[in-house]
């Protein structure tokens, strides 16, 4: 039964973790990375509803008593 010849594994598995670090630098140097946002001066407008100042619950239906 022949040996397996390993010699070739060397270069192999080196040159598919070159690729693969080249591959990945392209791709990650392709994403636009956002800037810090600046902060902004906006006039934030405050809207009164009614249920800002009281807790309100949500009755589900199958909660209601039976009629």
């Amino acid at each position: 039964m022949p040996q397996l010849d390993t010699s070739t594994w060397f270069v192999t598995i080196l040159s598919m973790v070159i690729t693969l670090f080249i591959m990945f630098q392209l791709k990650i140097s392709k994403h636009y990375y956002y800037h810090k946002p600046e902060l902004s001066v906006h006039t934030l407008q405050k809207h009164t509803t009614p249920w800002e100042n009281k807790w309100t619950k949500i009755y589900l239906p199958h909660l209601l008593p039976l009629q």
